[in-house]
Protein backbone atom coordinates (compact mmCIF):
# COMPACT_ATOMS: atom_id res chain seq x y z
CA UNK A 1 0.00 0.00 0.00
CA UNK A 2 2.86 2.47 1.03
CA UNK A 3 4.87 1.79 -2.58
CA UNK A 4 1.08 2.22 -4.31
CA UNK A 5 0.67 5.89 -2.38
CA UNK A 6 4.16 6.66 -3.42
CA UNK A 7 3.89 5.78 -6.91
CA UNK A 8 0.47 8.43 -6.78
CA UNK A 9 2.32 10.89 -4.88
CA UNK A 10 5.41 11.05 -7.39
CA UNK A 11 2.95 10.55 -10.35
CA UNK A 12 1.28 13.51 -9.06
CA UNK A 13 4.42 15.83 -8.21
CA UNK A 14 5.63 17.71 -11.56
CA UNK A 15 8.96 18.51 -10.27
CA UNK A 16 9.47 15.13 -9.03
CA UNK A 17 8.31 13.38 -12.61
CA UNK A 18 11.11 12.07 -14.33
CA UNK A 19 9.20 8.80 -15.72
CA UNK A 20 7.51 9.54 -19.09
CA UNK A 21 4.03 8.13 -17.78
CA UNK A 22 4.32 10.67 -14.95
CA UNK A 23 5.13 13.58 -17.05
CA UNK A 24 2.22 12.73 -19.32
CA UNK A 25 -0.20 12.92 -16.33
CA UNK A 26 0.89 16.00 -15.17
CA UNK A 27 1.15 17.66 -19.15
CA UNK A 28 -2.67 16.34 -19.29
CA UNK A 29 -3.79 18.03 -16.37
CA UNK A 30 -1.99 21.44 -17.47
CA UNK A 31 -4.10 20.87 -20.41
CA UNK A 32 -7.06 20.29 -18.79
CA UNK A 33 -6.58 23.21 -16.79
CA UNK A 34 -6.02 25.36 -20.14
CA UNK A 35 -9.08 24.17 -21.30
CA UNK A 36 -11.46 25.24 -19.05
CA UNK A 37 -10.08 28.73 -18.62
CA UNK A 38 -10.88 28.82 -22.02
CA UNK A 39 -14.19 27.32 -21.72
CA UNK A 40 -15.30 29.62 -19.46
CA UNK A 41 -14.88 32.49 -21.47
CA UNK A 42 -16.38 30.71 -24.61
CA UNK A 43 -19.25 30.42 -22.49
CA UNK A 44 -19.34 34.09 -21.73
CA UNK A 45 -20.46 34.57 -25.34
CA UNK A 46 -24.68 34.23 -25.54
CA UNK A 47 -24.77 32.60 -28.93
CA UNK A 48 -21.85 29.95 -27.94
CA UNK A 49 -23.50 29.17 -24.81
CA UNK A 50 -26.87 28.62 -26.32
CA UNK A 51 -25.96 26.15 -29.17
CA UNK A 52 -23.83 24.22 -27.30
CA UNK A 53 -24.69 23.84 -23.48
CA UNK A 54 -24.57 20.05 -23.62
CA UNK A 55 -21.38 20.40 -24.81
CA UNK A 56 -19.86 22.67 -22.19
CA UNK A 57 -22.03 20.70 -19.32
CA UNK A 58 -20.66 17.40 -20.09
CA UNK A 59 -17.31 19.35 -20.30
CA UNK A 60 -17.77 20.54 -16.79
CA UNK A 61 -18.58 17.13 -15.20
CA UNK A 62 -15.63 15.52 -16.94
CA UNK A 63 -13.43 18.18 -14.99
CA UNK A 64 -14.96 18.11 -11.94
CA UNK A 65 -14.56 14.28 -11.94
CA UNK A 66 -10.81 14.18 -12.88
CA UNK A 67 -10.00 17.31 -10.50
CA UNK A 68 -11.67 15.37 -7.60
CA UNK A 69 -9.95 12.68 -8.18
CA UNK A 70 -7.02 14.12 -8.40
CA UNK A 71 -7.82 16.38 -4.96
CA UNK A 72 -8.75 13.46 -3.32
CA UNK A 73 -5.45 10.84 -3.85
CA UNK A 74 -3.44 14.53 -3.64
CA UNK A 75 -4.90 13.95 -0.14
CA UNK A 76 -4.43 10.67 0.49
CA UNK A 77 -0.82 10.56 -0.86
CA UNK A 78 0.42 13.79 0.58
CA UNK A 79 1.90 11.99 3.46
CA UNK A 80 4.67 10.83 1.39
CA UNK A 81 6.09 14.56 1.43
CA UNK A 82 7.85 15.70 4.84
CA UNK A 83 6.04 18.68 5.78
CA UNK A 84 2.93 15.94 6.10
CA UNK A 85 4.44 12.81 7.21
CA UNK A 86 4.66 13.05 10.83
CA UNK A 87 1.11 12.10 11.79
CA UNK A 88 -1.52 10.75 9.02
CA UNK A 89 -4.46 12.66 9.76
CA UNK A 90 -3.03 15.63 10.90
CA UNK A 91 -0.72 15.87 8.28
CA UNK A 92 -3.47 15.13 5.50
CA UNK A 93 -5.28 18.17 7.69
CA UNK A 94 -2.61 20.60 7.34
CA UNK A 95 -2.21 19.70 3.52
CA UNK A 96 -6.07 20.65 3.18
CA UNK A 97 -5.13 23.93 5.11
CA UNK A 98 -2.23 24.53 2.75
CA UNK A 99 -1.94 26.84 0.08
CA UNK A 100 -2.21 24.62 -2.60
CA UNK A 101 -4.47 22.30 -0.74
CA UNK A 102 -7.31 25.59 -0.88
CA UNK A 103 -6.31 25.80 -4.97
CA UNK A 104 -7.30 22.39 -5.11
CA UNK A 105 -10.60 22.82 -3.06
CA UNK A 106 -11.71 25.92 -4.74
CA UNK A 107 -10.94 24.53 -8.31
CA UNK A 108 -13.85 22.17 -7.69
CA UNK A 109 -15.86 23.68 -4.59
CA UNK A 110 -18.24 26.03 -7.09
CA UNK A 111 -19.18 22.63 -8.65
CA UNK A 112 -20.94 21.05 -5.44
CA UNK A 113 -22.06 24.45 -3.76
CA UNK A 114 -24.12 24.74 -6.63
CA UNK A 115 -25.45 21.26 -6.32
CA UNK A 116 -23.67 19.92 -8.77
CA UNK A 117 -24.72 16.08 -7.76
CA UNK A 118 -27.54 16.20 -6.11
CA UNK A 119 -29.91 13.83 -7.36
CA UNK A 120 -33.17 15.85 -6.44
CA UNK A 121 -32.36 18.69 -8.34
CA UNK A 122 -31.59 16.48 -11.52
CA UNK A 123 -28.52 17.15 -13.79
CA UNK A 124 -29.48 19.74 -15.85
CA UNK A 125 -30.77 22.00 -13.20
CA UNK A 126 -27.91 21.60 -11.02
CA UNK A 127 -25.92 22.31 -14.40
CA UNK A 128 -27.88 25.04 -14.67
CA UNK A 129 -27.90 26.52 -10.92
CA UNK A 130 -24.17 26.25 -11.06
CA UNK A 131 -23.54 28.48 -13.83
CA UNK A 132 -23.86 30.64 -11.43
CA UNK A 133 -20.72 29.34 -9.83
CA UNK A 134 -19.24 29.02 -13.21
CA UNK A 135 -17.13 32.11 -13.61
CA UNK A 136 -15.38 30.74 -10.51
CA UNK A 137 -13.90 27.97 -12.14
CA UNK A 138 -11.58 30.27 -13.56
CA UNK A 139 -9.59 29.79 -10.36
CA UNK A 140 -8.52 26.72 -11.66
CA UNK A 141 -5.83 28.59 -13.79
CA UNK A 142 -4.21 28.91 -10.34
CA UNK A 143 -3.73 24.65 -10.23
CA UNK A 144 -1.18 26.02 -13.21
CA UNK A 145 1.75 26.69 -10.55
CA UNK A 146 2.17 22.91 -9.97
CA UNK A 147 2.95 22.22 -13.41
CA UNK A 148 4.89 25.61 -14.57
CA UNK A 149 8.47 25.72 -13.46
CA UNK A 150 7.70 29.86 -14.83
CA UNK A 151 5.19 30.29 -12.00
CA UNK A 152 7.25 28.34 -9.65
CA UNK A 153 9.84 30.52 -9.84
CA UNK A 154 7.71 34.00 -9.24
CA UNK A 155 6.50 32.20 -6.18
CA UNK A 156 9.51 32.00 -4.85
CA UNK A 157 11.12 35.78 -6.31
CA UNK A 158 7.14 36.99 -4.47
CA UNK A 159 8.22 35.19 -1.36
CA UNK A 160 11.63 36.11 -0.74
CA UNK A 161 11.25 39.92 -1.83
CA UNK A 162 7.80 40.21 -0.02
CA UNK A 163 9.24 42.79 2.62
CA UNK A 164 10.63 45.21 -0.36
CA UNK A 165 7.39 44.80 -2.05
CA UNK A 166 5.45 45.50 1.02
CA UNK A 167 7.24 48.47 1.96
CA UNK A 168 7.07 49.87 -2.04
CA UNK A 169 3.77 49.14 -1.48
CA UNK A 170 3.19 51.53 1.62
CA UNK A 171 4.99 53.93 0.61
CA UNK A 172 2.47 53.65 -2.79
CA UNK A 173 -0.68 54.25 -0.41
CA UNK A 174 1.19 56.84 1.56
CA UNK A 175 1.99 58.61 -1.93
CA UNK A 176 -1.81 58.26 -2.58
CA UNK A 177 -3.26 59.09 0.02
CA UNK A 178 -1.07 62.66 0.38
CA UNK A 179 -1.54 63.70 -3.16
CA UNK A 180 -5.35 62.88 -2.77
CA UNK A 181 -5.59 65.41 0.38
CA UNK A 182 -2.91 68.14 -1.25
CA UNK A 183 -5.08 67.91 -4.76
CA UNK A 184 -8.43 68.50 -2.22
CA UNK A 185 -7.23 71.18 -0.65
CA UNK A 186 -6.29 72.65 -3.84
CA UNK A 187 -9.18 72.10 -6.10
CA UNK A 188 -12.13 71.80 -4.02
CA UNK A 189 -13.22 75.12 -4.33
CA UNK A 190 -13.02 75.55 -7.75
CA UNK A 191 -13.76 72.00 -9.19
CA UNK A 192 -16.33 70.75 -6.37
CA UNK A 193 -17.67 67.89 -8.57
CA UNK A 194 -14.91 66.14 -9.06
CA UNK A 195 -12.81 66.73 -5.90
CA UNK A 196 -15.73 67.06 -3.29
CA UNK A 197 -13.55 65.24 -0.55
CA UNK A 198 -10.40 63.62 -0.38
CA UNK A 199 -11.94 59.79 -0.74
CA UNK A 200 -12.98 61.28 -4.18
CA UNK A 201 -9.98 62.59 -5.22
CA UNK A 202 -8.15 59.58 -5.04
CA UNK A 203 -9.87 58.54 -7.96
CA UNK A 204 -7.79 60.80 -9.99
CA UNK A 205 -4.59 59.81 -7.54
CA UNK A 206 -4.99 56.21 -8.87
CA UNK A 207 -5.51 57.04 -12.39
CA UNK A 208 -2.67 59.87 -12.23
CA UNK A 209 -0.45 57.54 -10.01
CA UNK A 210 -0.43 54.74 -12.43
CA UNK A 211 -0.49 56.84 -15.29
CA UNK A 212 -3.66 55.86 -17.07
CA UNK A 213 -5.11 59.09 -17.23
CA UNK A 214 -8.85 58.91 -17.98
CA UNK A 215 -9.62 62.20 -17.97
CA UNK A 216 -12.86 62.06 -15.63
CA UNK A 217 -11.26 63.49 -13.09
CA UNK A 218 -8.73 67.38 -13.74
CA UNK A 219 -7.84 69.73 -12.16
CA UNK A 220 -8.40 73.16 -13.65
CA UNK A 221 -6.27 75.65 -11.61
CA UNK A 222 -3.20 76.33 -12.56
CA UNK A 223 -1.59 75.40 -9.29
CA UNK A 224 -3.54 72.55 -9.27
CA UNK A 225 -2.77 71.80 -12.96
CA UNK A 226 1.09 71.90 -11.22
CA UNK A 227 1.42 70.10 -8.54
CA UNK A 228 -1.03 67.22 -10.68
CA UNK A 229 2.24 66.98 -13.37
CA UNK A 230 5.08 66.79 -10.09
CA UNK A 231 2.80 64.11 -8.91
CA UNK A 232 2.90 62.15 -12.63
CA UNK A 233 6.17 61.95 -12.42
CA UNK A 234 6.20 60.89 -8.67
CA UNK A 235 3.95 58.09 -10.42
CA UNK A 236 6.64 56.72 -12.55
CA UNK A 237 9.24 56.62 -9.93
CA UNK A 238 7.32 54.85 -7.15
CA UNK A 239 6.32 51.80 -9.93
CA UNK A 240 10.03 51.78 -11.04
CA UNK A 241 10.83 50.56 -7.23
CA UNK A 242 9.02 47.42 -7.03
CA UNK A 243 9.48 46.50 -11.03
CA UNK A 244 13.53 46.95 -9.90
CA UNK A 245 13.00 45.05 -6.81
CA UNK A 246 11.24 42.09 -9.13
CA UNK A 247 13.39 42.25 -11.59
CA UNK A 248 16.72 41.47 -8.59
CA UNK A 249 14.84 38.89 -7.93
CA UNK A 250 14.61 37.06 -11.09
CA UNK A 251 18.31 37.81 -11.57
CA UNK A 252 19.40 36.25 -7.90
CA UNK A 253 16.59 33.15 -8.30
CA UNK A 254 18.00 32.44 -12.16
CA UNK A 255 21.38 32.28 -10.29
CA UNK A 256 20.68 30.24 -7.74
CA UNK A 257 18.96 27.89 -10.14
CA UNK A 258 21.96 27.56 -12.68
CA UNK A 259 24.20 26.96 -8.96
CA UNK A 260 21.58 24.00 -7.95
CA UNK A 261 22.25 22.76 -11.57
CA UNK A 262 25.73 22.59 -11.76
CA UNK A 263 25.74 20.96 -8.11
CA UNK A 264 25.48 17.55 -7.64
CA UNK A 265 22.19 17.28 -5.19
CA UNK A 266 23.97 14.00 -3.10
CA UNK A 267 27.67 15.38 -2.49
CA UNK A 268 27.19 18.80 -2.85
CA UNK A 269 30.38 18.89 -5.11
CA UNK A 270 30.43 21.12 -8.58
CA UNK A 271 29.72 18.70 -11.47
CA UNK A 272 32.50 18.96 -14.13
CA UNK A 273 31.30 18.88 -17.83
Amino acid sequence: MNTLRKRVHMALDFEENERTLDRSIGFFLLCLIALNVIAVIVESVPGVHRDHRALFDSFELFSVFVFTAEYLLRIWSCVEEEPFSSDPIRGRLRYVCSPLGLIDLAAIAPFYLAGGLNPTLGLQNSMRSARVFRLFALLRILKIGRYSQAVGTLGRVLRDKREELIISGVLGAMLLLCASAVMYLLERDANPTDFSSIPAAMWWGITTLTTVGYGDSTPITAIGKLVAGFIQILGLVMFALPAGVLAGGFVDELKRQRERADTCPHCGEPLTR
